[in-house]
């Protein structure tokens, strides 16, 4: 890996046990130490994908500050939901629901949405966003939703699909940030990290560029 462009003076602690979380932010360089939430991802009646993905992300990064048993200062929380003509799709309870939704968003364009919350123990202040990518996914023959089905990968994924393994097959293309659909929005975390003082450009000596 090459020198860090960000530094880090203390780990954030990503309240999440999402592989993908944390290599998104381990790609830029970020010191993280990954303690799962407790909190359970339930729906408000009438609550929007927006609302509802920033309300999970604080709950997560909130809920995880308050163990008196983990040090630090800095909480990331995030949350994300495939969001289909408004109605949310989280994470299929099993094969019957991931075809199903599959076979919603087959030759469609749906929207997913990303929160996070950035906690900072030491002042008890809270910072937190939602974001928004559109993807168009190509039309899905039943076998190709068998055969991925069958691969096991939609099975822990909001809206039953990885767009960062085998699922990119289905996407035909998006508008939006990439990051995002993977499950964390790096632009505006690290705008966020970088305006509250958790991270920091590197500085490099004069004359010198990396």
């Amino acid at each position: 890996m090459s020198e860090r462009f960000f530094e880090t003076p203390s780990a954030i602690i990503l309240a999440s046990a999402s592989p993908r979380r944390r290599e998104l932010l381990k790609q830029v360089g970020i010191s993280i130490v990954a303690i799962p939430g407790g909190v359970v991802e339930t729906e408000l009646s009438g609550e929007p994908p927006a609302e509802h993905v920033e309300r999970l992300s604080r709950e997560k990064a909130t809920e995880v500050a308050s163990r008196t048993d983990v040090p630090g200062r800095w909480f990331l929380g995030s949350d994300t939901v495939v969001a289909l003509d408004g109605t949310i799709l989280g994470k299929p309870r099993d094969r019957e629901e991931a075809s199903a939704m599959l076979r919603s968003l087959s030759g469609r364009s749906h929207r997913v949405w990303s929160g996070y919350a950035v906690f900072d123990r030491k002042r008890d202040k809270m910072s937190s966003g939602s974001v928004m990518t559109t993807v168009h996914f190509r039309r899905l023959t039943e076998a190709e939703i068998a055969g991925y089905i069958a691969s096991g990968e939609p099975l822990d994924k909001a809206g039953a699909y990885a767009i960062q393994g085998l699922g990119a097959f289905m996407v035909r293309s998006i508008e939006g940030s990439y990051s995002n659909v993977v499950g964390l929005p790096l632009c505006e975390v690290l705008e966020t990290l970088q305006r509250l003082g958790a991270i920091r450009l590197r500085q490099y000596p004069k004359g010198r560029s990396g």
